[in-house]
């Protein structure tokens, strides 16, 4: 019986767009020649950037312009983009940022390891080449490094670098494991979307890539992210090591987390409860107090980093579209196993 071929898959762009009227015409243009598709949201922008895309490209069939009743924020525009492409059978979104700052030549780059059966999302890495750093504002930088840790922290990738990089990728059959309806809608939401990928143990890949910055002004402010998300991470971070650890799972990982935070509340609490008593009796401390402070703090920071070696070393390794098509889209592992490799 001859097996029936499956189709082609189709690779199409997200291009979030609100007051990006100077330079979403041109980057839909770069789009053209490596995408199948390019879908624009306009994001009830005032500026109208969406009626210039299609004033530019009349009835393009490459180009469709969706337009949003309110504003949604980046988050929101991407999520109905993804919706919609999923809607026509897209296999691959690749999200481009419509203020001219991402390379069109490095979508190849972000779409391969998906299709190739290697990841489910993809992410820009601007931090790979440590000379192209220096083409990024100091400012900017810094922000961008404290981000990665609070982002590595709550989503448990710690392999990733740049979370504020926006130049993604993400296979269709992803998508409905996300929810995307509970994505956060403005600019948090590429973090929840990794620590949602997460939960799923989706397979994430950093891409190399350089920096390009030109006249465009971003409107994330690092400093008012660091106060704004601090406790987005953490609500998260929370989340994810009840599901990882406790409901989906249960390791030496666990056990150690379990033990650490009463050893280090009870040395934290025991410990303070005998410093107010020395400080209003004049008596120091005896050494035996002292003692049953310390050890439960030094077992416990023990027990802490050894969680935190085992959740850095806990990476998926097989991606869920593939596991969810029977393997059908890893025919190079297919290869591999049968020996049929050259």
């Amino acid at each position: 019986m001859t097996r029936k071929k499956a189709p082609a898959p189709r690779v199409c762009a997200i291009v979030p767009a609100f007051k990006v009227s100077d330079h979403v015409v041109q980057v839909v243009a770069g789009l053209l020649d490596h995408v199948d598709h390019v879908f624009v949201i306009d994001d009830a922008c005032p500026v109208f950037s969406g009626r210039q895309v299609e004033a530019a490209y009349p009835a393009h069939p490459q180009v469709t312009v969706l337009y949003l009743p309110e504003n949604l924020g980046v988050g929101g525009a991407v999520m109905a983009g993804y919706t919609r492409a999923a809607e026509l059978s897209f296999t691959v979104m690749v999200k481009v940022d419509g203020d001219g700052q991402m390379d069109p030549e490095f979508i190849p780059a972000l779409v391969s390891p998906i299709l190739a059966g290697e990841a489910d999302y993809t992410k820009g890495n601007r931090f790979f080449d440590p000379e192209g750093l220096s083409a990024m504002p100091l400012t900017r930088l810094i922000g961008n490094a404290g981000l990665s840790f609070l982002t590595k922290l709550s989503t448990g990738y710690w392999q990733i670098m740049d979370p504020t990089n926006g130049f993604t990728a993400i296979h269709a059959d992803v998508l409905p494991w996300v929810k995307l309806e509970r994505v956060e809608k403005r600019y948090f939401f590429e973090t929840d979307l990794l620590f949602r990928l997460g939960t799923i143990n989706a397979v994430v890949l950093d891409i190399p890539m350089p920096a390009r910055y030109g006249e465009e002004v971003s409107n994330l402010k690092v400093g008012r992210a660091f106060l704004e998300f601090g406790g987005k991470h953490m609500a998260r971070l929370c989340k994810r090591i009840v599901y990882q650890y406790f409901l989906r799972g249960f390791s030496v990982a666990s056990v150690c987390l379990a033990l650490s935070l009463p050893l280090l509340i009870f040395a934290l609490s025991f410990g303070l409860v005998q410093w107010y008593r020395s400080i209003e009796s004049g008596i120091p401390a005896t050494a035996g107090s002292i003692m049953l402070a310390a050890l439960p703090v030094m077992v416990g920071i023990q027990l802490l980093m050894s969680f935190f070696s085992h959740d850095m070393a806990r990476q998926p390794s097989k991606p869920l579209w593939v596991l969810l098509n029977g393997n059908s889209g890893g025919e190079r592992d297919n290869q591999k196993q049968s020996g049929t490799e050259n």
